[in-house]
């Protein structure tokens, strides 16, 4: 992590002390760049990984079929597990196992999930910065994108709700979609909000502390995991090894379903509507929390 430090202007004159103190702690996180992406060393690595995966979270992958052979395309999945995403890593190497390691794909994280313990590995199989500019590129590029809508607010959601699709209302990945006319791919997973115990966001104190401004952060999750119990917000844990679930769905054309000029609202109230429906199936066959 390079902890060069950046000034904050708070753009209030009460705040403008508070705010230049505060800047002074904003690290300048690496970013993740396109060119990252190391076909070479994911071939190494992936038989490796593949194993590990497996015999930790006991992957279940289905419908990878519906991933369109070529050209590009937007994988849109909700996001678990906090800042270990188990479904990150799975995704990579499931989708680079099924499309080969040459076919272009990309995912955009967070910059927090870029600086985790798995951030070295994550950016050679092609994690980015969550950041519009990547996601065009990969697009107009013929690249596969895989994107997380819900972002922190949905991988920090409590527990109780591991069953629920939840983008915060973003329907930023539409106008992506749409402006470089590419299907959608929903991709819906359950069992990383089984890898620790996550108590509530704390949306509303990281409000009043402006970590949106500071971070780029809406939430100041609570958390108890493994190995030492309550852990700090974004602080790297041992997941428990609970069994992740994936299903891909039959891709979608938007302009082939909605016409040429989509109402956004609908397009996102039915696109959550067809995933929390999934979810709820593969809720309905689990037996036990962790085991699956």
């Amino acid at each position: 992590m390079d902890l060069a430090f950046d000034p904050i202007a708070t753009g209030s004159a009460t705040l403008s002390f508070a705010g230049r103190q505060l800047g002074r702690l904003v690290p300048r996180l690496r970013r993740g760049d396109l060119d990252d992406r190391d076909p070479d060393a994911i071939r190494e690595l992936l038989p490796g990984l593949w194993l590990l995966v497996s015999t930790w979270f006991r992957p279940d992958v289905r419908g990878l079929h519906h991933i369109p052979d070529d050209g590009p395309a937007l994988i849109v999945g909700n996001h678990t597990g906090g800042i270990m995403s188990p479904e990150v890593l799975i995704s990579q190497l499931a989708v680079t196992s099924y499309c080969g390691v040459e076919r272009p794909f990309y995912q955009l994280a967070h910059r927090m999930v870029l600086n985790s313990p798995l951030a070295p590995i994550l950016r050679r199989f092609g994690t980015v910065e969550a950041d519009p500019d990547n996601g065009h590129i990969v697009l107009s590029e013929g690249g596969l994108l895989q994107v997380f809508p819900g972002g922190d607010y949905e991988v920090y959601r409590p527990s109780n709700q591991s069953a629920l699709i939840d983008f915060g209302g973003r329907k930023g990945f539409l106008r992506l979609a749409l402006k470089h006319d590419v299907p959608i791919v929903p991709q819906v997973t359950i069992g990383g909000q089984e890898t620790a115990l996550f108590l509530t966001r704390g949306d509303r104190i990281a409000q009043l502390l402006h970590l949106d401004r500071l971070f780029r952060l809406k939430v100041l999750p609570v958390v108890i995991s493994a190995p030492f119990g309550l852990t700090l917000p974004f602080a790297p844990f041992l997941p428990l090894p609970a069994k992740i679930t994936i299903a891909y769905l039959p891709p979608i054309d938007l302009r082939a379903r909605y016409g040429d000029d989509p109402d956004l609202d609908r397009v996102y109230a039915d696109l959550v509507a067809a995933m929390q429906d999934v979810l709820t199936a593969l809720q309905s066959e689990r037996r036990l929390p962790v085991i699956g």
